[in-house]
């Protein structure tokens, strides 16, 4: 007797062959996690041997079979008859007796669970292949969402069988090497989480560029979840860090507001598609929707289920407008980043061009060629192999042109849209979300896609070159020094992480509030005071956060975590901000507060300004970034440097200004670095270290002062060389008087990264560590490596 039906709280993963992927992944987080705390809503579902047995009605399965058979799928023309003539014959198909009573029966169940006939459902597909480690079904058969009544639940579920013969379906079989009559459908009827009044979204519980294991990733957009899926809106999104959640404490590593233009509702019951799409309010686009609460609420679940299957997840979320609650409405495994490896890969542009758009990167890597604007499918002979593709957006039905092209751009979409899902299981850099990449790249231009500088992607005009190389990490060898890495752009920590390193020697803030926050500190702090056009230039900026100051201090704060976050428990020397006066000016509101200086280089700035009465309330927002990551959020391997201090006096004042704002050195292990770079650090070395914890060289300046020459200048660049004597030998003091106090001591300026005699010379004077650009790290580790050899 066939078993027409099964409760998605009486299925597990064992039931893959019976409901398919979807439905039985439903079922083990019901039965196996709702008593941890993971909602899931519940319902029923149609079985295999429900399907193959409506097909066997009165012969339709083998009028289906030999339509097939006869079916040469790359004849678009005959695709697109035989597709819409089959699904035609599943939709005239009566359902057997069985199956009817079945679904009847399941359904009263269900109304009278809820206590009343007015309750929308979700009827989604399932097939029995989806999860097949060479088969990727998703997306390509129907959901329909906002169904009423026992009528429309079966007409739905028809359509959920009809849709298996969707036209890009068949035509993936077939080239995938799969036989029609082994892929069956389930249909899933689960009750609707209301989220066309709240919010919805993906998460995925690694990093989806980098793989980095100990974040979970989480967008969110307004309305139901189908526009984020699709990619038609660039949701919000948030980094939560595992090791701080379980710790208990504020674990939200980095927010970013999606524009969140348009959301998917029910539309009228008498409305054939029972759903729409409208313009999210302009007050609410720049506000986040979801609280940092309900980004906590949802890691913790993501994590549960994570642990359950042992296995990085990709999971669905809702919350419900109605009852406040957020839900789980799908997971399955992630199955790109979760590879793992002991190679990773670097792309590295060589040069530069005229920016073209830029949107969110996908994929780490960089691609080039031909532009071809697709306005629709129909013009997808356009894009021949190599070509860039460019479009609005995609879906399934793309997927073919998606393979032959070298990048991949498009108007809309977050990083978890389908166009970034495609590109990363293809290998293919993206960029999406761009809003005007097909206004502002024309058909046939040269182009080139660069992923590999940050969250940020950039669509150049003309083919650049760039370099691309693999490491292999488990060969790097011992060496007598420690490898740091200078790195000041939170989007790339993760990534870089992943690089063999002792930790971060250099994270520059400057880096985080050119851009991150854009806006100089002061205009923020005298916000109300400000003209109004220079309050509309920034209001947008920071609509999401609860004042303008609070905008300053959380941008800095979620930098700074990310850059710890990923590095963690390998120490984070945080520089606080180093920006001379004409850097400043060139922030939003700068020249408002900025002196005009002839020489900025050896002005205003560093510890002189920490001190200063016009400066002391924007250091004080420094501090108090610093305090969140490292006392509330306990990410104590956050060390903090002090840059340009000019005399003994400025040391006393600025780490008696630190003390007072909470940042005591030694309390809570907090250890205070100096960037010894003027000739007076050197000289005075001993009395410097009184104060501090260590040095680090910065060699720039320590150059550029002891030789007398503006390194901004390119009259006299070509006297800049840290590897001169009278450099050499400040350095030389400078490192002596750290080993003689058995302090740290680390070099974090340009010069070992240009020169690796320099980096030899410094591992030869002792110095603790060198802190490199990720890019030179490899290729210095091996060369002292080599050079170890002969000490």
């Amino acid at each position: 007797m066939t078993d027409y039906v099964r409760w998605l709280s009486d299925l597990g993963m064992d039931d893959v062959p019976v409901v398919g992927g979807k439905n039985a992944s439903l079922g083990e987080m019901i039965q196996n996690l709702t008593h941890l705390g993971v909602s899931v809503p519940g319902g029923f579902a149609t079985t295999a041997d429900a399907y193959r047995e409506f097909l066997a009605k009165d012969g339709l399965d083998e009028r289906i079979q030999t339509v097939l058979d006869e079916l040469d799928v790359d004849d678009v023309a005959a695709l697109a008859e035989a597709g819409p003539r089959i699904r035609g014959w599943v939709m005239e198909q009566p359902f057997p007796a069985g199956l009817e009573a079945a679904i009847d029966e399941a359904y009263a169940k269900l109304t009278a669970e809820a206590g009343t006939d007015d309750v929308s459902w979700a009827v989604r597909s399932s097939a029995t292949a989806e999860d097949l480690p060479d088969a990727s079904f998703a997306g390509q058969q129907e959901t329909f969402l906002n169904v009423h009544g026992l009528d429309n639940i079966k007409h739905r579920i028809k359509e959920v069988f009809a849709s298996l013969f969707n036209d890009r379906a068949i035509a993936y079989r077939v080239h995938q090497g799969f036989e029609h009559r082994h892929v069956a459908l389930s249909a899933g009827i689960q009750r609707m989480v209301r989220s066309d009044l709240a919010a919805s979204g993906v998460m995925f519980t690694l990093d989806t560029e980098s793989g980095f294991r100990d974040a979970v990733f989480i967008t969110a957009s307004y309305g139901l979840g189908e526009m984020v899926v699709q990619g038609a809106v660039n949701p919000d999104e948030f980094y939560v860090h595992k090791p701080t959640l379980a710790a208990g404490r504020p674990s939200i590593l980095r927010r970013t507001v999606g524009d969140k233009a348009i959301r998917m509702v029910y539309s009228d019951p008498e409305h054939d598609a029972h759903v729409k799409t409208e313009p999210v309010p302009e007050e609410l686009r720049p506000r986040f929707s979801i609280t940092d609460d309900e980004v906590h609420e949802l890691a913790k679940q993501a994590i549960l289920i994570e642990q359950h299957y042992g296995r990085p997840m990709d999971i669905e979320w809702a919350k419900d407008g109605t009852d406040g609650k957020l839900y789980i409405v799908q997971a399955r495994p992630e199955t790109v980043q979760s590879r793992t490896g002991n190679v990773i890969e670097r792309y590295i542009l060589k040069g530069k061009g005229p920016v073209l758009t830029t949107g969110r990167s996908i994929g780490n890597r960089i691609g080039a060629g031909v532009a071809r604007i697709v306005e629709s499918i129909a013009d997808m002979s356009k894009v021949q192999p190599g070509d860039v593709l460019v479009t609005d957006m995609t879906d399934p039905d793309w997927e073919p042109i998606m393979k032959r092209a070298a990048a991949i751009v498009t108007n809309r979409g977050g990083r978890t849209c389908h166009a970034a899902i495609i590109a990363r299981e293809l290998g293919v850099p993206a960029v999406v979300g761009c809003n005007d990449a097909t206004d502002k790249i024309v058909d046939g231009q040269p182009v080139t896609v660069s992923c590999a500088e940050g969250d940020t992607g950039f669509i150049y005009d003309g083919q650049l070159d760039f370099e691309y190389k693999t490491v292999e990490l488990s060969a790097m060898p011992e060496i007598p020094v420690k490898i740091m890495m200078n790195v000041g752009n939170p989007d790339r920590a993760f990534a870089f992480a992943a690089t063999p390193n002792a930790g971060i020697g250099l994270a520059r803030l400057e880096f985080i509030i050119n851009n991150m926050i854009g806006i100089h500190p002061k205009a923020l702090l005298e916000f109300d005071q400000l003209p109004a056009d220079l309050k509309a230039q920034i209001a947008p900026r920071i609509a999401a956060y609860a004042s303008p100051r609070e905008f300053y201090v959380a941008k800095l704060a979620e930098g700074i975590a990310t850059l710890a976050a990923a590095f963690a428990p390998s120490a984070v020397i945080v520089r606080m901000s180093d920006f001379k006066s004409n850097e400043y000016a060139n922030l939003i509101g700068g020249p408002r507060y900025e002196p005009e200086e002839e020489n900025p280089m050896i002005g205003f700035r560093g510890a002189g300004r920490y001190v200063a009465e016009n400066f002391r309330d924007c250091f004080e927002m420094e501090c108090e970034a610093l305090k969140r990551v490292r006392n509330d959020m306990g990410l104590t391997n956050v060390e903090i440097m002090i840059p340009f201090v000019r005399t003994l006096g400025q040391a006393k004042a600025v780490t008696e200004a630190l003390a007072e704002q909470g940042l005591e050195r030694g309390k809570d292990g907090l250890r205070l670095i100096m960037m010894c770079e003027l000739p007076s650090n050197a000289v005075l070395a001993e009395e410097f270290l009184e104060y501090f914890d260590g040095f680090s060289i910065g060699s720039n300046d320590m150059t550029q002062l002891t030789l007398g020459l503006d390194r901004d200048s390119s009259l006299v660049a070509e006297h800049f060389d840290e590897r001169d004597p009278a450099v050499k030998k400040m350095l030389s003091m400078s490192i002596a008087a750290c080993r003689a106090q058995g302090k740290y001591v680390g070099i974090c300026g340009q010069g070992p990264s240009d020169h690796k005699d320099f980096a030899d010379w410094l591992l030869k004077q002792g110095i603790s560590s060198i802190s490199l650009n990720p890019d030179t790290v490899i290729d210095t580790w091996l060369y002292l490596a080599e050079q170890a050899k002969t000490l």
